[in-house]
């Protein structure tokens, strides 16, 4: 066990890495974030900040050297760097892990190499894999392997012409062809592992999206006890075959009732903000419990509870992102009864950064939906 007043690391200084720095130091941790934006909010409130690239080795031997653990808080950080920080000390999720989920192409390989649910698929690595893919495929999704995320990198096709335009678009960047599936709804699974292999998962959440960003997290889901039940098997069943450590996110499609593994993520996950203030622990504190070597705890949820995110078009005269730049009124969410505001500290808000999030908690979880959409209503977030 790595006992307070030891020092975490953190690769990464964005919101999930804030709160595992309030995590920690609410259990008696110091920690140090590595993270190249002066302005990132976990480096503000860390014990210590190293600016500096993550393939910056001086600054890796100085997190290393001061450090007796080291997490990470998103999937983008290069697997070199978990590497050579695991040849001094222990670094959970380990890079094989990490590897794996933050390559799509990867990623369903795995989860169709391990018999996890998961919809039909193609690697694309030139056009003629776009050419020659199974016509069955389409209309599909054509998605760049790294670094999409929120939207970002993806593009509806309805052929292999504009497979191929996309695959252009993206300048031949390897990609995922996915084809479109008939959607239900979506939900996911928030899950701490530790060394031994204890798993403890969250109640499985229900999410929505806006523009491609998660929008609003309903927790528990309004699914079956069985669908629920089947979600938290499967992700518990990822974490095995991962070998993982640490707190993982897993997203699935339900589609005409059954259970397909969208993607993973290997860090805390922005549908489990709400464990902060609808759990007896939450997945920060799991994230810290598994870093360390402390016995995780048992999630109990005590409450139901919507979050909703708050993007940067907020900040904006017209809610989309144009017009006079001006702090939103949140007299109108601290007026909600229920309702806890995070706001991350972010320096600068631009459409489609998240800058913060709410959580309505109560015990009717009718009336918490109802409180919450009407909440972000009137703090202005528009439908598309």
């Amino acid at each position: 066990m790595i006992l307070p007043p030891a020092t975490l690391g953190m690769l990464g200084g964005g919101q999930l890495g804030r709160f595992f720095v309030s995590a920690a130091h609410e259990m008696g941790y110091k920690v140090w974030v590595l993270d190249p934006d002066p302005h990132s909010p976990a480096g503000l409130i860390a014990d210590r900040h190293l600016v500096a690239a993550y393939d910056d080795y001086a600054a890796l031997d100085t997190l290393g050297n001061g450090c007796a653990a080291v997490t990470t808080e998103f999937e983008n950080v290069p697997a070199d760097t978990l590497d050579y920080l695991a040849k001094f000390i222990p670094v959970h999720p380990a890079a094989s892990a990490v590897a794996v989920c933050q390559n799509r192409i990867a990623e369903k390989s795995f989860l169709a190499d391990n018999g996890l649910p998961h919809g039909p698929f193609a690697a694309i690595r030139s056009e003629d894999d776009v050419r020659n893919a199974n016509a069955g495929l389409f209309p599909a999704v054509l998605k760049v392997a790294r670094f999409g995320y929120d939207g970002k990198g993806q593009a509806r096709v309805a052929d292999r012409d504009e497979a191929v335009a996309a695959f252009q678009h993206f300048k031949g960047e390897p990609c995922v062809l996915e084809k479109m599936l008939t959607l239900d709804y979506e939900v996911s699974v928030v899950l701490a592992r530790d060394e031994a292999g204890n798993v403890r998962c969250f109640p499985t959440g229900e999410n929505r999206h806006r523009n491609g960003i998660l929008d609003v997290t309903i927790a528990p889901a309004q699914a079956s006890a069985c669908l629920r039940d089947n979600a938290q098997e499967i992700a518990e069943r990822i974490a095995d075959k991962l070998g993982y450590v640490g707190t993982l996110g897993v997203e699935f499609f339900v589609c005409r009732g059954e259970l397909f593994v969208n993607e993973m993520a290997p860090r805390p996950h922005n549908s489990g903000h709400h464990t902060i203030d609808a759990c007896d622990v939450s997945q920060y504190e799991q994230q810290v419990r598994a870093l360390c070597g402390l016995p995780l705890a048992t999630p109990r949820q005590h409450s139901a509870a919507v979050m909703v995110n708050l993007l940067g078009e907020l900040w904006y005269e017209d809610g989309k992102g144009h017009g006079a730049y001006r702090e939103p009124d949140w007299s109108l969410l601290h007026a909600v009864p229920g309702l806890r505001l995070h706001l991350y500290g972010k320096h600068h808000a631009r459409p489609g950064r998240k800058m913060g999030h709410f959580v309505v908690t109560g015990d009717d979880a009718a009336a918490v939906l109802e409180h919450a959409l009407a909440a972000r209503a009137a703090i202005g977030i528009r439908d598309a």
